[in-house]
């Protein structure tokens, strides 16, 4: 049985990295590598478990799935928003751009708490970009 869901782990691996590889944009990279990994990661926990079955072993891993399924979702919706606002992504393949307009918030707020000297420098390059 963990057999199985070791090579099913060492799949989703392979999927993953095939998707990172394959998909056209930088969100479509970004689903690609973090659901496939989790998944992969608990069968590979449980498969470890099913060999293992010692409490201390157990609770290890157990806490090493659950950081990961903490933190993983946590950092790639970190490195999307850093992604999006770095121009990083094609707009075109976005079915609705839900952030568009906090961005602009924000990017007007912090063209007003500026000095006046970067203010207008921050006017100038954003008039360029149009």
């Amino acid at each position: 049985m963990s057999a199985v869901l070791l090579v099913l782990s060492a799949l989703l691996s392979i999927v993953a990295a095939m998707g990172l590889l394959r998909f056209p944009d930088f969100l479509s990279r970004l689903h690609a590598g973090s659901k496939p990994q989790i998944l992969g990661l608990v069968l590979a926990m449980i498969a470890i478990a099913i060999q293992a079955p010692v409490f201390g072993v157990v609770t290890t891993l157990f806490l090493i799935v659950l950081f990961q399924m903490a933190t993983t979702p946590v950092g790639t919706h970190m490195v999307g928003r850093a992604g999006y606002r770095t121009k990083h992504l094609r707009r075109s393949m976005l079915y609705q751009d839900q952030l568009a307009e906090a961005v602009a918030k924000a990017d007007a707020r912090d063209i007003a708490q500026r000095s006046p000297k970067s203010r207008d420098r921050a006017a100038e390059k954003s008039e360029g970009e149009r």
